[in-house]
């Protein structure tokens, strides 16, 4: 084990296959890393379709939901009970949109330890090439050192590209400047991160960018559900009306047929018998 705790096996699964990605498909270690993202997400492409449904889903309702709010903005729990009443019949899953990020935090973390140790535990074994890019970046060095700023500038444009476009299914602004903001708020933590790190994080945001681009452009929308107003007719079609009820009745009881009967009056006002 690299890193006692948790996500040992998390760990040994990820150098595993680093392992056979150097040594049986011939890859060099920052090229293995890319591999590896690669494949990470192709597994998590069902969870993805997932959020991109899920936030479709939120956008088309959202006239609908910010009326619930308006109208129990006083009642803070019972405006929560009914958004998620509202959440249920039109079957929404309003955190399907984190999954993605959730699965990928604890990948991120191992690969962080192992990458750590790297040196001592793999490449001392192994050994191979620890550049990417003809010797420009070392992926165990920090990513502050060399030609690693670089790097950090790539992987800044790519990620306000990816979460631009995961920003666009928000309605509220704040919500959207908040998730542009985050990756220059994470710079001055990622600064001492070996930057074989930063390049899973780098292949994972072009490949969120691209997946972006294609599933909108592939993927049907949810069919907006239909406004109704007082005039829309029920929604049993085998219902009869309330109008219908008092139809005018003949002398035997049964429903009049033929023209209406017309009623002559004379000049006073009253009819004639």
């Amino acid at each position: 084990m690299i890193v006692g705790g948790i996500l040992s096996p998390l760990e040994n699964v990820l150098t595993e296959v680093l392992t056979w990605l150097h040594e049986s498909a011939g890859l060099t270690w920052a090229w293995s890393i890319v591999a590896l993202t690669v494949i990470v997400r192709m597994l998590l492409v069902p969870v993805a379709i997932r959020q991109i449904h899920s936030m479709q889903s939120l956008q088309i309702h959202a006239p609908e939901m910010k009326a619930i709010q308006q109208r129990y903005k006083a009642d803070r729990q019972r405006q929560s009970e009914e958004l998620m009443k509202f959440y249920k019949e039109n079957k929404i899953n309003p955190y399907a949109s984190c999954l993605p990020i959730v699965f990928q935090i604890p990948i991120f973390i191992s690969l962080f330890f192992v990458l750590k140790d790297f040196e001592k535990e793999i490449f001392a074994q192994s050994g191979g090439s620890l550049d990417w890019l003809v010797g420009l970046i070392d992926i165990t060095e920090p990513v502050k050192d060399g030609w690693g700023p670089v790097l950090i500038a790539v992987y800044v444009l790519s990620q306000l590209t990816s979460t631009y476009l995961m920003s666009t299914a928000m309605q509220s602004k704040a919500q959207r400047y908040m998730i542009l903001v985050l990756p220059i708020v994470f710079l001055p933590f990622i600064l001492n991160f070996p930057s074989g790190l930063m390049i899973y994080w780098l292949t994972t945001n072009l490949w969120t960018t691209g997946q972006g681009l294609i599933t909108r452009r592939l993927m049907p929308k949810p069919v907006v559900p239909p406004k109704r107003s007082s005039r829309t007719p029920p929604k049993d079609a085998g219902e009869t009306p309330p109008t219908a009820a008092a139809e005018p009745q003949g002398d035997g009881g049964g429903p009049r047929t033929g023209p209406p009967r017309r009623v002559k009056r004379k000049r006073g006002g009253k009819a004639r018998r």
